[in-house]
């Protein structure tokens, strides 16, 4: 049980704090442009109640920033106020609901006066109050000063022109903004497409339709100077006509990090119209027919028909059955798949481009599989700036089907018996045989042309059949061709094959004229050929019966082709420069008739790898075959092959380094055979020729002066990078800034721009959170490069370099840093400010009277900002008190503090402060007491934001002295007697006036007093009772111990200045009468006056003034001229007589003295019964009422003027 309670509370904070409301608004400050349509979100979370909750706006204005100005809500129509119910109604702001628990303020139109403190409530909904209903941002309103303008025309262009088109962007915000430029396309009523865009962050980016365009440099965008924007299409399409215009929006990034586009403007457009060529074109498959046997060949001509064909680029592809047989591009070199690269390596199919618009497939022997339909396709491909191609329109013509039969026949001819070659010896014969041939010697693959010719003795009477022999060097004879008598010729068992494809001919030229031609001749083909004829008659029995039979030879010697063959290669530039060119050559020996096919393949070898790969390839039938690896070199090599020789060029254009390394040609020897089958003779290598290319020689030269910058925080810090040289006008640059502090080793990292102009950022500005105030700007002249670090700070302070690094494009469009270089180094010092706070030292001496108002002021006269935020503070200095003491203190928030003095001295409800104008405070203390005198002073400190919007105090000064003295009014207190001096009979009475001639102030009170003036030592004004002489004397006594006065004074009565009475004095008890009879004269009268009264009597009167914390202090004091006053005693005439008269004298005073005494008691004893019946009857006359001590009066001691006291007998019943 002891746990039980502490769990329960723990679980009873924990649901309260789960039920916690809270509201939480967009952060602030946002800044936004006049025009703009903003929103500002706001979400409510741990709320009771529905789940849809309301929202309610409103703004604090900046001239009225304590007073709610009611916008909108989404519960109650009549929440706004005036000045904004009609936009609130037209709909220009609103409230959408996003959750829930989340809406949006809208602002379509923003007013300048829109900017102030937002505040976000949220009505409660739970069963008590319990977080935050509310929540508050600011909301900043600039100016629009976004200016995008490009000039209005209408082009006319030609396709494949270019376009260049040039827009300003420009902007005047003194925030730190970024912006981003678009050019954009419009056709018609068609969603405008995308050109080309630089982000807000640099980056360049397109719509898809010309992202490939961009990649090859199609499309540019260049930044010329501040504010100009260039785009350029290098080569104009039909598909590119329409509007085009630029975009531009000024970002800026908000408290959360988020960028926010404040304002976009886009320019006039420009029309541009895109004449098209006539690129139309059409193709067509033609074939002589389309029923083969197996061995013939075919032809297939694709014939493309189109105007400007040598001006335009076509590729052309072959396809059988749906299958790629071979590609060409516009270089007109073929590319064979796998297997057809076979047949062609045999002689069997051949590609090539016989005319401009005439593309040829040739098949020089069908077989059977060879069946099918073929096309051709023809795609018109655009070559960019940089020389790649790009697919434009593609065409085919319908298919052509062929169809090929196998071979049915076999014929195979058997030598007949009888035609046997007969012995020699045999029967002469009258016929004479001669042999010749075209040549003796013959170089291997040429033709041989034999003649045999029969001479006869008479007239011709038979036949002949003809045997022709070759009788090769190791003397074995073969028979090559015969033909019998009847004219039928059929080859030897060795040379059929050959035969049959048409290598070994014979025919029957004349009646005694026979001929053997061997064509493409062997090397076996060498040797002793001989023509045997035997001569036929028919006998009586018509058989047929030799004659006579003769012979005939020759010999013949075939060189072989591969004889003496040899290869070298050379070049002439074995060390090149990127960019330029080198000629490879191939020399082939012996020189070969250009009959004799030689293919030559270029073998490279690149730096760094250690195998070789087929480049290029001249094949035997004069086609050009590139390597599997050689797309980097198709674009810039041209092979050539000599006309006169076999001779093989091979040259390479815009060098890189990608070309460089081992070359090495092999040149193969073929040898086409009787079945137009190709048997490769010899293979040769040549000698290896080592290509350097080097990059250029740099010519980079980056300014080295030294600079020393120093600033004013919250400035600019511009920072420059020169090129003074570069290699090439093309040279591109990559830009690394550094920054080196004392406390580094090294420098760090700021900003690096590849030479893509794309950025990225250091450590150190991510560190130090610079990326919000860098700004990047390469100028038009393209050598000057500058950087800027917005709103410097002191801790920016440092040494300062860029380094360089020059990049070109290599000859195969990669980019290489060619060299890099430093800079000289900027010393930049960020200082704060210069104080300049000066105040006034004005001396000054003020004297003032009590209550009234004393003004100080403190004049800045000059401040180190007209941003800066002040404090002021007053301070006084006591007189005796050596510290000062603060009085007021007004902080930079205009927030005002009471000081530790205004507590003491009541000060709170009496200090006011006023600014009537900027630098000028004035403190006010009103109804001033003395206690307020003293030095005074004000002290300024001023403040200054820092670059991240920390204030910090910069200076401060004091400003001159004003010695305030507050006194009281000078007394002016004037006091008279009226009465004059007096007689007056014993019993009657006497009036004591005490007149007030002149007061110091309206405000005054008095306390009046009236003195009987006695003389000390005897000296006596009238005759004195026993009881009055006994106190005589001790006063006398009292008195000479206190004061040699030797006048005595005796209070008869006194009336402080609150109008209260104090005691009377005894001798007059009960016969005083109190008068005032004006604000400035008041009255005593002494009623049954006796001869004790006799002598001079004053009056005393205190002039008394509130202080203003309405304490009553007296200013001053007077007393009256002294008023002689003489009662007359009735027994005066007997004592006269008696004292005369000794006798008379003795009688009185000695003998009769107890009568006398007996006499006095009982005139004391009547006198004592008078005095008890006088207080008996107190109330009944009214004169018993003087002796009261504080008469009951109507007096308020608030009345500026006394009352008129007046108390006589019978005036109080």
């Amino acid at each position: 049980m002891k746990c039980f309670f502490p769990v329960l509370s723990w679980l009873a904070v924990l649901g309260v704090a789960s039920a916690q409301r809270q509201v939480t608004v967009q952060e602030g400050p946002l800044y936004r442009t006049e025009g703009s349509h903003i929103t500002i979100w706001c979400n409510v979370s741990g709320y009771q109640g529905p789940s849809e909750q309301n929202f309610q706006w409103s703004i604090y204005l900046p001239s009225a920033p304590q007073r709610e100005v009611q916008i909108v809500s989404t519960v109650d129509s009549s929440f706004p106020y005036a000045i904004y119910t009609q936009r609130v109604r037209g709909g220009k702001i609103y409230v959408e609901r996003i959750q829930g628990n989340s809406a949006l303020l809208h602002i379509t139109d923003l007013q300048a006066r829109d900017a102030g403190e937002y505040e976000c409530h949220t009505p409660n909904t739970d069963e008590r109050y319990f977080g935050s209903y509310s929540a508050k941002m600011d909301l900043v309103v600039i100016p629009d000063s976004l200016q995008t303008t490009a000039v209005p025309q209408t082009l006319h262009k030609v396709e494949q022109d270019p376009l260049e088109l040039s827009c300003e962007v420009s902007t005047e915000s003194d925030q730190h903004s970024h912006l981003s430029v678009s050019w954009l396309r419009r056709k018609g009523g068609e969603k405008p497409v995308e050109v080309i865009a630089l982000s807000r962050d640099f980056i360049l980016h397109s719509s898809s339709e010309y992202a490939q365009r961009q990649s090859l440099g199609e499309v540019r965008l260049d930044k010329l100077g501040r504010t100009t924007f260039r785009l350029t299409l290098f080569h104009l399409q039909p598909s590119d006509q329409g509007e085009f215009y630029c975009e531009a929006a000024e970002w800026i990034q908000d408290p959360d990090g988020s960028w926010y586009a404040m304002t976009r403007k886009r320019s006039e457009g420009a029309i541009v119209n895109v004449q098209p060529t006539d690129k139309e074109f059409t193709v067509r498959l033609e074939t002589d027919k389309r029923l083969h046997t197996v061995g013939e060949p075919v032809e297939f001509r694709c014939i493309l028909e189109a105007q400007n064909i040598p001006d335009r680029y076509f590729a052309v592809s072959w396809a059988f059955n749906s299958s790629l047989i071979a590609t060409m591009g516009p270089n007109a070199v073929p590319v064979l798949n796998s297997e057809f690269a076979h047949r062609e390596a045999k002689g069997q199919l051949k590609v090539s481009k016989e005319g401009d618009g005439v593309f040829v497939l040739k098949i020089y022997h069908l077989r059977q599989e060879d069946s099918g339909k073929y096309n051709c396709r023809v795609t018109e491909r655009e070559k960019t700036v940089t020389g790649e191609f790009i697919d434009k329109e593609s065409k085919r013509p319908k298919n052509i089907p062929i169809v090929v039969l196998p071979l049915t026949d076999n014929w195979v001819v058997k030598v007949p018996q009888q035609h046997q070659i007969l012995p020699q010896g045999h029967l002469e014969s009258s016929i004479s045989v001669e042999v010749a041939s075209n040549a003796s010697v013959i170089l291997e693959g040429e033709d041989l042309h034999f003649s045999c010719s029969v001479r006869t003795v008479g007239r011709l009477q038979g036949r002949f059949s003809v045997i022709w022999q070759l009788v090769d060097r190791q003397n074995r004879r073969s028979n090559v061709m015969w033909l019998d008598r009847d004219g039928t010729v059929q080859p030897g068992s060795s040379y059929w094959e050959r035969s049959s494809f048409g290598g070994v001919q014979m025919e029957q030229v004349q009646p005694n004229s026979f001929s053997l031609g061997i064509f493409n001749s062997r090397k076996e083909d060498e040797g002793q050929y001989e023509c045997h004829v035997t001569e036929w008659v028919r006998a009586v029995d018509g058989e047929w019966q030799i004659v006579g039979e003769r012979r005939a030879s020759t010999l013949i010697s075939i060189t072989a082709l591969d004889t003496g063959f040899a290869v070298t290669a050379i070049s002439r530039t074995p060390g090149v420069t990127y960019s330029d060119s080198f000629d490879l050559q191939c020399i082939i020996k012996p020189h070969y008739p250009s009959r004799v096919p030689v293919s030559v393949t270029w073998r490279f070898q690149p730096v760094g790898t250690v195998e070789f790969h087929d480049l290029v390839t001249f094949t035997r039938d004069g086609g050009v075959q590139w390597g599997d690896r050689s797309s980097t070199f198709r674009t810039r090599t041209a092979i050539e092959k000599a006309e006169s020789s076999n001779n093989v060029r091979l040259s390479i254009s815009r060098a890189s380094d990608t070309e460089a390394g081992k070359y090495q040609c092999v040149a193969e020897l073929w040898r086409r055979n009787y079945n137009n089958t190709w048997t490769r003779l010899a293979e040769r290598t040549s000698n290896l020729l080592e290509i350097r290319v080097l990059q250029p020689v740099t010519k980079l030269q980056v300014s080295k002066s030294k600079r020393t910058l120093t600033l004013v925080e919250n400035r600019p810090i511009q920072l420059n990078c020169s090129v003074k040289s570069q290699t090439s006008q093309n040279s591109h640059f990559a830009v690394l800034w550094y920054v080196h502090k004392p406390s580094d080793a090294d420098g760090k990292l700021i900003l690096k721009t590849t030479h893509s102009s794309a950025f990225e950022y250091g450590t150190y500005a991510e560190e130090e959170g610079l990326r919000g105030r860098l700004q990047f700007e390469r100028h038009a002249s393209g050598g000057l490069f500058s950087l800027t670090v917005q709103r410097a700070e002191v801790s920016d302070s440092g040494s300062y370099y860029c380094h360089v690094e020059e990049w070109l494009l290599s000859p195969n469009y990669a980019w290489y840093k060619l060299a890099e270089e430093v800079s000289g180094r900027t010393e930049v010092t960020v200082k704060q400010p210069d104080s300049r706070l000066k105040l006034s030292q004005a001396q000054g001496n003020l004297s003032i009277l009590e209550t009234r108002q004393i003004q100080l002021e403190c004049v800045v006269l000059n401040r180190t900002s007209v941003t800066s935020q002040l404090t002021v503070e007053w301070f006084v200095w006591k007189p005796n008190h050596p510290e000062r003491e603060t009085v007021a203190h007004l902080s930079r928030d205009a927030t005002f503090h009471y000081g530790e003095q205004a507590a003491k001295n009541n000060l709170k409800g009496r200090l006011h402060l006023e600014s009537p104008s900027s630098g000028v405070y004035r403190l006010f203390i009103q109804n001033v007491a003395v206690q307020d005198s003293g030095t005074y002073s004000c002290r300024v400190e001023e403040w200054l934001p820092s670059p991240s919007g920390v204030w910090y105090k910069r200076a401060e000064d004091t400003a001159g002295q004003t010695v305030v003295t507050v006194m009281r009014p000078d007394a002016a207190l004037q006091v008279d007697t009226v009465v004059p001096n007096a007689t007056v009979s014993e019993k009657a009475a006497f009036q004591l006036d005490c007149s007030i001639l002149s007061r110091s102030s309206q405000d005054s009170r008095f306390a009046v007093a009236w003195y009987s003036l006695r003389t000390k030592g005897g000296g006596k004004r009238g005759s004195l009772g026993i009881e009055e002489q006994e106190e005589e004397e001790e006063g006398e006594v009292s008195e000479d111990e206190d004061s040699e006065d030797p006048t005595e004074r005796v209070v008869l009565l006194s009336v402080g200045p609150d109008a209260v009475f104090g005691p009377e004095g005894s001798p007059w008890e009960g016969r005083l009468r109190f008068q005032r009879l004006s604000p400035l004269l008041y009255r005593l009268t002494v009623l049954e006056a006796n001869p004790h009264d006799t002598g001079n009597y004053s009056c005393h009167v205190e002039e008394w003034l509130p202080s203003p914390q309405k304490e009553w202090y007296r200013l001053t004091e007077e007393e009256s001229a002294p008023i002689g006053i003489r009662v007359l005693d009735t027994s005066s005439t007997l004592q006269s007589l008696i004292c005369s008269n000794d006798a008379l004298f003795y009688f009185v005073f000695f003998y009769p003295f107890p009568i006398f005494g007996i006499l006095i008691i009982t005139i004391l004893l009547v006198r004592f019964k008078s005095r008890n019946s006088s207080k008996n009857s107190e109330g009944k006359n009214g004169v018993p009422l003087l002796w009261i001590k504080e008469p009951h009066l109507n007096y308020s001691p608030t009345c500026l003027e006394p009352p008129v006291l007046s108390i006589h007998p019978g005036a109080i019943d």
